[in-house]
């Protein structure tokens, strides 16, 4: 990697954060995923004549850039969802990086020269996690049914965690060690999740226990940043999954954290790492396009068209491989689920089956293990597909992010999965359960007060009252002191009412942990008005 002084340092910085800035403002004008437009941008950098020379190294991407992004996809991910859909979940992100791994190593040693079946095992682990960024932006955007986007973003958390384990084993193989036996297979993949789990709940619960006695958001929003670098390094000092690890402490910290953030800090929070998540991202998919030059610079003895060739038709190979495993197991997915709920759920409609095999876009994450695979296997033997392993994922991140990015959102339209504008009936369920229950609160409150108070309750009450009226009816049908600091009060203990309300339907699962912040945040910000220099440092 080159040498920078540190202007050269800044000046590079804040040339990529310009290019961020303006490119994903670009991209959000013509509605396409930012991803996608950033890997192009930074494509097109690459191959300026004296372009920004930034080599992307693998330690950067497992311990600058994936933690944060995975806690942040943790926090946000609904404990209630993920644990409905975690047969499917584990039958992509454990049985598909098996069959896309044994897909690979087939096509790599029937079709590419100089692999064998082991070099293509490799790199079937390489380019196994996929990275849904920019699928699940498109399908929010879109407004996909909750069941596929659910099932995609936690794909995305569990895979990159078997997917590194197949590189691990992948490493083994090609360094001509003996080959692990099944029950050593089986008792490090148990290690690597269970390790990993155990060590991410741990440090949750410790970060739980220790902000019941902060309460400063700056302090807080600083340990919400530092966690998922502590978390990550610990998984992996046990030589357990840090990935794991990250994304463990993330879940539990998500649905604990209603009980330790005061309103401010979960507002301001949330601010934070929303820039965090877009800057990290940014950078992440830039730098992708900016690593072509390296990645060319490597490769002797292939006329470039050949080279392309061999990464098209792997890449068509990858999507074809994705798309048959989901059509051919998502009848085994519902029928364990039957088995073990004891319960049967509506089939998915082939067009969502479709759309889940269609976004298998792969990311930094792949690339990342491509790069991290050594020149060498040993003091003497190099590794002679070393700089073809890396080509070759990528043009599958390129062909799969590009083609697979831009033609998603037609294709949701096409197949009628788009949201046409319905109501969510979930939604507005929990919306009339908590204003129902500040009515009661107001109603009870109206009966106990003077009559000084009795007009600004009753203006109170005729306020919750019009709100109820304007909450569309889709869930099951309900029964019909000084003045102006006891309406402060009140104002707040209703609000405050509200939020025991809403966080009570969470506990009872009747409601998802992606509603409750929606209707959360609303509070926060009622909240935040009733006490507009509270926990401010």
């Amino acid at each position: 990697m080159e040498k920078f002084s540190v202007q050269s340092i800044q000046l590079v910085l804040l040339g990529l954060l310009v290019m961020i800035a303006a490119v994903a403002g670009f991209a959000r004008r013509l509605n396409i995923s930012y991803p996608i437009v950033l890997v192009l941008a930074g494509l097109v950098a690459g191959l300026l004549p004296h372009p920004i020379r930034l080599e992307l190294a693998p330690d950067v991407v497992f311990l600058v850039f994936l933690p944060p992004l995975l806690f942040a996809a943790a926090w946000q991910t609904s404990w209630r969802d993920f644990r409905e859909n975690l047969i499917s979940i584990s039958m992509l992100a454990v049985g598909l990086v098996a069959f896309t791994v044994w897909v690979a190593a087939e096509f790599a040693n029937r079709f590419l020269p100089e692999f064998d079946w082991r070099a293509g095992f490799l790199l079937g682990a390489v380019v196994s996690p996929t990275d849904a960024v920019a699928a699940t932006s498109i399908a929010r955007r879109l407004g996909l049914p909750g069941r596929v986007v659910d099932i995609l973003e936690g794909e995305s958390l569990v895979n990159d965690a078997t997917g590194l384990l197949a590189l691990e084993l992948g490493l083994e193989l090609v360094r001509g060690d003996a080959a692990p036996t099944v029950p050593s297979l089986v008792l490090r993949m148990v290690w690597l999740l269970g390790g990993g789990i155990a060590v991410g709940l741990l440090i949750g619960a410790i970060i739980a226990w220790f902000e019941k006695w902060i309460n400063d958001g700056p302090v807080e929003i600083m340990i919400s940043i530092l966690i998922p670098f502590a978390t990550y390094l610990a998984g992996e000092s046990i030589k357990a999954s840090g990935v794991i690890a990250v994304v463990a402490c993330g879940l539990y910290l998500g649905r604990k954290s209603v009980s330790f953030f005061s309103p401010d800090t979960r507002l301001q929070a949330m601010s934070v790492w929303d820039v965090i998540n877009f800057l990290l991202n940014g950078l992440v998919f830039v730098l992708i396009g900016l690593q072509l030059p390296y990645v060319l610079a490597g490769i002797q003895g292939y006329s470039l068209k050949a080279l392309i060739g061999y990464g098209v038709a792997f890449s068509a190979i990858l999507i074809a491989a994705r798309l048959a495993w989901v059509f051919a197991f998502t009848p085994v997915s519902g029928w364990l689920y039957r088995w073990l709920k004891g319960t049967a759920r509506p089939a998915p409609r082939t067009a969502a089956k479709f759309i889940v095999g269609w976004t298998g876009m792969r990311g930094v994450v792949a690339l990342a293990a491509a790069v991290s695979i050594p020149y060498s296997l040993t003091d003497t033997e190099s590794f002679p597909v070393h700089n073809l392993i890396v080509f070759l994922t990528f043009i599958v991140i390129l062909v799969t992010l590009v083609l697979q990015g831009l033609t998603l959102p037609p294709l949701i339209r096409r197949l009628g999965l788009a949201d046409k504008a319905g109501t969510n009936c979930e939604e507005d369920e929990a919306r009339r359960l908590i204003v129902q229950a500040a009515i009661d609160h107001l109603q009870l409150a109206r009966e106990e007060c003077d009559q000084e108070a009795e007009h600004a309750v009753e203006d109170l009450l005729h306020q919750y009252e019009h709100r109820m009226e304007s909450i569309s009816n889709c869930g099951e049908p309900l029964p019909g002191q000084s003045s102006s600091l006891y309406l402060h009060r009140l104002t707040l203990s209703t609000v405050q009412v509200e939020r025991a309300t809403l966080i009570r339907l969470r506990d009872e699962d009747r409601i998802s942990d992606t509603t409750m912040r929606l209707l959360e945040r609303e509070l926060d910000l009622s909240e935040s008005k009733l006490n507009p220099g509270a926990n401010r440092a």
